[in-house]
């Protein structure tokens, strides 16, 4: 492990942290930015993820020397707070960033192969939306989970999407979806019972949907305003809502919680026919 201690924030060595509140730029490069002690401490720990470089202010370093130790392979610059908040564009409060490679985009077909249950996002724009729905789907998906992408979503490793994930989508799998709606049949045709996730009063009740033994179950979630395109729904075998009083829907993270939670394997429902 190499740890250098710089005071010159015009380093060369500080190159691939310049610019990163520009997520386009970012992606562009290939890479992706971690941020805060926890998440860049589950990157590191997580082999399957290459990563490049990790910046800390002092306080930082000390906090994490231990995690940073156990990756001989990964360049570790030390640099003040001031330097770093001109380098990264921003104010690291935590004073903890990362650089990690982007990998090529998986192939749906192999995230579904993996899993048994799944969350499909159709047009959820907002990175912050996004991030909660990774981290709702590590903490309740049971282990083999993984969430596909249809149009309009925020990608998921944008800095802002990582950190409100806690790192979740660092372990849960994701691809992005197929020519849409045409996923959703795909899925239908593969076996999976797919659930449209809707606050139509037409809608059966969660609470009155099981998954029988061997069951596999794809939650299909829409845009954070209108919720799900006509097309969708229509493709969707079923469409379930979350009984509620006083507002007529929830947020998109939310409610992919609680439809995890629900159909969990204690939750003891009928079987679908």
């Amino acid at each position: 492990m190499a740890v250098t201690r710089l005071d010159d924030r015009n380093a060369d060595l500080l190159a691939d942290y310049r610019h990163i509140p520009d997520p386009t730029l970012v992606a562009r490069r290939g890479l992706f930015v971690a941020e805060g002690r926890l998440v860049v401490t589950r990157l590191l720990a997580d082999r399957r993820w290459t990563t490049r470089s990790v910046l800390l202010t002092g306080t930082a370093y000390r906090a994490l020397h231990e995690a940073v130790e156990t990756r001989p392979d990964v360049d570790v610059f030390v640099v003040p707070q001031d330097a770093m908040n001109d380098i990264a564009g921003f104010n690291i409060h935590r004073g903890c960033l990362a650089i990690g490679e982007r990998p090529a985009a998986a192939d749906w077909r192999d995230v579904e192969a993996a899993a048994t249950r799944l969350v499909v996002l159709e047009r959820v724009g907002d990175a912050d939306n996004v991030g909660s729905v990774f981290r709702n789907v590590a903490a309740l998906g049971g282990g083999a989970a993984g969430v596909l992408l249809g149009p309009g979503c925020a990608d998921p490793l944008y800095r802002k999407a990582i950190r409100t994930s806690m790192a979740g989508v660092l372990t849960v799998p994701f691809a992005p979806a197929p020519a849409w709606p045409e996923a959703i049949a795909d899925l239908r045709a593969r076996g999976w019972r797919t659930l449209a996730l809707t606050p139509q009063a037409g809608a059966e009740t969660i609470r009155d949907i099981a998954l029988a033994d061997g069951d596999r179950y794809a939650l299909v979630l829409g845009h954070e305003g209108e919720g799900l395109s006509p097309a969708a729904m229509a493709a969707c075998e079923r469409r379930v809502r979350i009984p509620m009083s006083g507002f007529d829907s929830l947020n998109v993270a939310t409610a992919a919680a609680i439809a995890l939670y629900e159909l969990g394997p204690s939750a003891g429902r009928r079987a679908l026919p």
